[in-house]
């Protein structure tokens, strides 16, 4: 697909919400779940930067950031605990 298209349907879907209005709440979910989602991040990191003197260590990626975001500290703990028994 040509880029020129894709751009100029992003150009076009921008000057319509502009010019219609945003609804407001699939927004509101999108900012929520991506605050949720870098809180999970950051769980994620301070995990691993205390787990490592005791040899634990997490992945960060979409689904741990999801999981840890959206359940917070029992979603980071069930995931340590899931890593220790796998591994």
């Amino acid at each position: 697909m040509n880029s020129t298209i894709i751009i100029a349907g992003m150009v076009a879907l921008i000057a319509l919400l502009l010019i219609l209005g945003a609804p407001i709440k699939p927004l509101r979910f999108l900012a929520q779940g991506s605050v949720k989602l870098v809180i999970g991040v950051l769980f994620l990191f301070f995990f691993n930067v205390f787990g490592a003197s005791v040899g634990l260590h997490l992945p960060i990626n979409i689904y741990t950031a999801l999981i840890t975001g959206f359940l917070g500290i029992p979603g980071l703990a069930s995931l340590a605990a899931i890593h220790i028994f796998v591994f």
